[in-house]
């Protein structure tokens, strides 16, 4: 493919997004991907017969023509959809204290929390009220239409103006954490506690440090369009991406490392791959994380060594300990797909193996495991430090998955005599397999405690999109981000 447009590195959701909407404008536009499997956190993967999601396992609107889902945006711009199954409840809490159900619906929702505390469930109501007029209000402006540069005035000046009015007085609360409206609002500590949990489930931190437009969206989307999952889990969103992206003329190569990002007097020219071959392009977009992006692919000396220094000591979001599981699936028929298990009420819910996330996709689509089986991927926080692939490396491994094991058994009590596949993640295998920087999923950036940058870098032509960029982590944050950037590189 010569006379490219653009490179983008990586084919993770933000870096697929970019490509694709570029590719739509008519860019010649390149991905380059490391990995055999396109996808990056998003991919699938396939071990005797069992078809396991990498990452994400939780999704909204993917396909509601009402849905302010940015993924959702992005493929009907490029002409592709979704087959997905929706599903009420959404899942289960397993708390110290009791099983709880979480419903999409937010009346079913209140009224389960009512059982446990009436007042808390008055305080919910009062809590979630501002932020579903945040909803309401952002609804009239498409992420689509909007990019990370000063032309996102005149749009919103002569396109929108109606729903910027609309947006004004909830400036505030844009600005703002969701623990702010927490300590407006709720004094109830098991309600308190239930909005730290679904706000670390959003962002990787409790309500203090989440900002409040995310979960002012995850809010207003469970309760006006319900959750749902793609036929095929994650990877059928990757395959759609890069059916769009290859319809439109774009192109993708696996097994393409790109090693450096090439300069010439301070601009970039291109990129070197593994393998020696030099491609050209004028404008490089890397979908690696910041840290990666800055210490691997570019030298120190491509970049003003201040911003360099500022950007690296970004804090990150700890990697995770995964258990993917294939499982006999008799005496099940009733089993939900969706569970997250708090082991302990005493320590911290962002402690390490403290709480558990649990997905049973074949719950939805069976077929992501043989006839009889289930696929399983349980998955809980795991610091980097102290990982390495030594002669205890596989008893370490053991030994930290036990947390997701006792989790599993709230849910499935005999889920040890049924396991016929078993595979556990590390954060070393995220590193290796993910290229990211010690396998983390982001950055930890609190609300009022810094913002997530924009796709621009001082290196002209270079610019990024991923979970390190705004608006941040999570499935619809990155495909925003990819937005964001193709736009902001529109005349």
């Amino acid at each position: 493919m010569q006379n490219l447009d653009v490179i983008v590195i990586g084919s993770g959701i933000g870096g697929l997004t970019a490509a694709g909407l570029l590719a739509r404008y008519d860019k010649k536009v390149l991905v380059c991907e490391s990995h055999a499997i396109a996808g990056g956190a998003a991919h699938s993967f396939s071990r005797r017969g069992f078809h396991f999601d990498s990452g994400p396992s939780f999704y909204c609107g993917l396909n509601h023509p009402k849905s302010l889902n940015p993924l959702r945006q992005v493929l009907e711009v490029l002409g592709e959809s979704l087959e997905t199954v929706s599903y009420d409840p959404m899942g289960h809490y397993h708390f110290p204290e009791g099983i709880f159900p979480v419903y999409s619906n937010g009346e079913r929702y209140r009224k389960e929390v009512a059982k446990i505390t009436p007042q808390g469930a008055l305080e919910l109501e009062r809590f979630e009220k501002p932020l579903l007029q945040l909803y309401e209000a952002l609804k009239g402006i498409p992420t689509i239409a909007l990019r990370a540069d000063w032309q996102i005035i005149p749009i919103l000046l002569t396109r929108y103006l109606p729903s910027l009015l609309k947006l004004l007085p909830q400036i505030g609360i844009v600005q703002g954490s969701v623990g702010e409206v927490m300590d407006k609002e709720v004094k109830d500590p098991w309600v308190r506690r239930l909005i730290d949990l679904e706000c670390f489930l959003l962002s990787g931190l409790k309500a203090e440090g989440t900002i409040a437009p995310e979960v002012a969206f995850m809010l207003g989307e469970r309760s006006n369009i319900g959750v749902d999952y793609p036929v095929g889990g994650s990877g059928a969103i990757v395959d759609a991406l890069v059916r769009g992206l290859e319809r439109w003329g774009g192109k993708i190569r696996l097994n393409a490392h790109v090693e450096q990002i090439l300069l010439e007097s301070g601009k970039v020219v291109g990129v070197r791959l593994q393998n020696g071959e030099i491609i050209k392009a004028a404008i490089v977009i890397s979908n690696a994380t910041i840290w990666d992006t800055y210490t691997n692919l570019l030298k120190p000396e491509d970049l003003p060594t201040s911003y360099r220094q500022k950007s690296l000591t970004t804090p990150a979001v700890d990697s995770f300990m995964h258990l993917q599981l294939g499982i006999r699936a008799e005496g099940l028929e009733n089993i939900t797909g969706h569970h997250v298990v708090v082991h302990d009420a005493n320590l911290d819910i962002s402690e390490p193996g403290n709480t558990c996330m649990i997905s049973i996709p074949s719950v939805w689509d069976k077929n992501l495991a043989p006839a009889g089986y289930h696929v399983v991927h349980a998955y809980t926080l795991e610091p980097y430090e102290n990982w390495q692939r030594d002669d205890k490396y596989e008893e370490r491994k053991k030994a930290r998955s036990q947390p997701l094991f006792r989790a599993l058994e709230k849910v499935i009590p005999d889920i040890r005599d049924r396991i016929v596949l078993e595979l556990i993640g590390t954060p070393l295998t995220h590193a290796y397999y993910l290229r990211r920087y010690q396998g983390t999923y982001g950055p930890a950036i609190a609300a009022r405690k810094g913002t997530f940058p924009g796709p621009q870098t001082p290196i002209p032509g270079l610019y990024r999109v991923g979970d390190s960029t705004m608006p941040g982590i999570g499935v619809p944050a990155v495909a925003a981000s990819g937005i964001l950037c193709a736009n902001s590189l529109l005349n």
